[in-house]
């Protein structure tokens, strides 16, 4: 316990120069043991004449081993010393010749000094080899393989180290870009670049590692978890300021992730956190996100629904749910959105938010979405009202030739008009490659289905695309409804949004509508529809079904709140 504290009590460069005077003084002690203990059996078994003193090489080769070519040969000579002064016969008191005393002397420096030769190319070859393995061969910087070896070296000797290691993994958002537009080599000067940036903008330089091309991952010493939060706003800084790369001013975006090795964690739990961290920061569009237990529970529940998902579809646990949509000029039931719904164990609702996201991003989304065509087609020839329904497509789907055939056989195989269905499609379905989304787009317009824009206003390329996709509609997020109360800024860019729209011949949805201001700003705005929870959340078919004729039976009645 006392020594464990002397070592926390001491800097980094005096704990590894104790470490290593130890390990010396250890190592010299054991063959100088050896030499005497050798030189003393050889004199009591007879002396030099008999086989005993080949015992002497075992000393020569631990120095050998230990200390290469240098130690070889000072043992060996030490050893062939000891055994040139031994007596031939210590009994007869014969003494060695001068040619057999410098003969011995000279074949253990022979044997000691091809030893350490020996063992001296083999470890030089070894460093070789590992500082290859530890190295990105493109940009020269240290890679996953030092990262895991150093980390496990730093979190495994916690008393040798006495200080608190920390992980920042930083992603380079825009090296694609870099990628496309100036190359391989350009990419590798950045990592590099930005690498240098890194170090410098820690306190104390840190250790940067190049994990992927677009990924680095800082190892930062002596840290709280509140020092992150610090260090990531520097990183966050150096990201912004523009590096000259290929003689190109590049600025580039950093996400980063960060975990402490707290505890009795292994380095994969440490890197398998910062990664959680990173992952969360890129979803949520955050700088930096430190990581947080919660992230472990969340993971594993998504990852056990998502196993779940074929199941659920087979068993009929997935249903749609209806929210109606209100035509503001006359508070008339226009139409409704079919939103997805999960009841799984015992009944129980599971909010789309847990699994949606993942099966977005999985093949899942096909099967998916053919529930949701199936569905809402079969309730629009059910209620036989006019009113339209709509639903959502992700990007997978937008390209989906297996969903379009479904689209047209819904078409032609019912007695559904068209020009009752609509579909949703969020800005990121197209926001990459305008002119395929267009011509995918088109294709679901030729059918007669509508098609308007979801989320509207939340993306980063809303007015180059509204000239150049054949849309019927625009939904504006929830996020510029909620402010409409009591915020004139977010009354005039209400304004100016459902202008747009209706300058494009557009029909203007706002979604989110939870107070009886908002509805009364959006009518007086010229919006044309309206949902939300001030009218009613989405309710399963029979639920909605009752819900319309409940409002249609008395038009005046104030919606429920």
């Amino acid at each position: 316990m006392g020594s464990t504290k002397l070592l926390q009590s001491m800097g980094w460069p005096q704990r590894v120069g104790l470490l290593l005077a130890s390990r010396h003084t250890f190592q010299g002690g054991m063959i100088v043991l050896l030499l005497g203990l050798g030189t003393g059996i050889v004199y009591a078994t007879g002396g030099t004449a008999y086989a005993y003193p080949y015992m002497m090489l075992v000393p020569v080769l631990l120095a050998a081993s230990w200390y290469t070519l240098p130690g070889g040969l000072v043992t060996a000579l030490a050893a062939g010393i000891a055994m040139a002064v031994m007596p031939l016969d210590t009994n007869l008191g014969v003494e060695q010749t001068p040619t057999n005393y410098l003969l011995r002397i000279a074949f253990y420096v022979l044997l000691g000094g091809i030893a350490g030769w020996l063992f001296q190319s083999r470890r030089q070859a070894f460093i070789v080899h590992r500082d290859v393995a530890r190295t990105d061969q493109h940009s020269g910087l240290a890679n996953q393989v030092a990262l895991n070896e150093d980390l496990h070296d730093r979190i495994s000797h916690p008393a040798l180290t006495g200080q608190t290691t920390g992980v920042i993994q930083v992603k380079i958002t825009d090296m694609t870009d870099v990628l496309e537009a100036l190359g391989l080599k350009a990419a590798d000067e950045l990592a590099i670049a930005m690498s240098q940036r890194l170090c410098q903008a820690v306190r104390g330089g840190g250790q940067v590692y190049r994990i992927s091309p677009d990924e680095l991952a800082l190892v930062v010493l002596d840290v709280e978890p509140s020092d992150l939060d610090a260090i990531s706003h520097r990183l966050v800084e150096v990201g912004e300021e523009s590096l000259l790369i290929q003689q190109v001013p590049v600025r580039v975006q950093l996400a980063m992730g960060s975990a402490i090795a707290e505890g009795h964690k292994t380095t994969t739990e440490l890197l398998r956190e910062a990664r959680l961290a990173l992952l969360t920061s890129i979803r949520l569009r955050r700088g930096h996100t430190h990581f947080s237990p919660t992230f472990d529970k969340r993971s594993l529940e998504s990852f056990k629904l998502i196993a779940r998902v074929r199941d659920g579809l087979a068993a009929r646990e997935f249903e749609l749910h209806y929210q109606p949509k209100i035509r503001l000029a006359d508070g008339q039931v226009c139409g409704c959105e079919g939103l997805i719904r999960w009841r799984g164990d015992h009944g129980r609702l599971i909010p789309p938010s847990q699994f949606m996201p993942k099966v977005e991003s999985t093949s899942l989304i096909g099967p998916i979405t053919y529930f949701v065509v199936q569905a809402a087609g079969a309730f629009s020839m059910y209620t036989g009202s006019e009113s339209a329904i709509s639903i959502n497509l992700s990007v997978h789907n937008l390209h989906d030739e297996n969903l379009y055939d479904l689209l047209v056989e819904l078409i032609e195989q019912s007695s559904v008009r068209p020009e009752r269905l609509e579909v949703e499609i969020t800005e990121s379905a197209f926001i990459r490659d305008l002119g395929t989304a267009r011509t995918a787009i088109q294709r679901i317009r030729d059918l007669g289905i509508g098609v308007s824009i979801d989320d509207f206003g939340t993306g980063f390329a809303s007015f180059e695309y509204l000239q150049h996709l054949p849309i019927t509609g625009l939904k504006i997020d929830r996020a510029f409804v909620a402010n409409l109360d009591g915020n004139e800024r977010a009354r005039k860019l209400m304004a100016c949004m459902i202008d747009i729209g209706h300058a494009l011949d557009l029909v203007v949805t706002a979604e989110g509508v939870e107070t009886p201001q908002q509805e009364e700003i959006l009518r007086q705005l010229g919006c044309d529809q309206a949902q939300g929870f001030y009218y009613s959340p989405a309710l399963p078919a029979a639920e909605y079904r009752a819900w319309c004729q409940s409002r249609s039976s008395t038009p005046d009645a104030e919606p429920p709140i």
